[in-house]
């Protein structure tokens, strides 16, 4: 057990989706694998272990810089380049967010 769960914590948060989603699967061994990474993102398997590199990049400056930093830089640059305040706010009101934190996105935009 102590092997798996050092292994796993080497992987991070994307080890931990990976293992969740396994046990959705009802399925063991590889099977279990395989029907996870498919269920992860679009494009099978592929889209899968690339979604979870996605997890693995995004983790790290999450835990530093916190949610609405990190949101409010994106949405910023997004911006810069072109995007409209009217297009960026209707999604961030549709975004799965407080409303406190769709308000303080709003405010930092404009």
């Amino acid at each position: 057990m102590d092997e798996v769960v050092g292994k796993l914590a080497a992987l991070g948060l994307p080890g931990i989706i990976l293992v969740i989603t396994m046990a959705t699967t009802g399925l063991t061994g590889a099977a279990a694998i395989t029907a996870a990474l498919a269920m992860l993102g679009p494009g099978g398997m592929l889209g899968g272990i690339a979604f979870l590199g996605v997890i693995g990049l995004v983790a790290e400056p999450l835990s530093k810089y916190g949610l609405e930093t990190l949101l409010l830089g994106v949405y910023k640059k997004r911006y810069e380049k072109g995007e409209t305040l009217d297009a960026l706010a209707k999604e961030i009101n549709r975004l799965p967010i407080s409303d406190d934190l769709k308000r303080k996105l709003r405010e930092g935009l404009g």
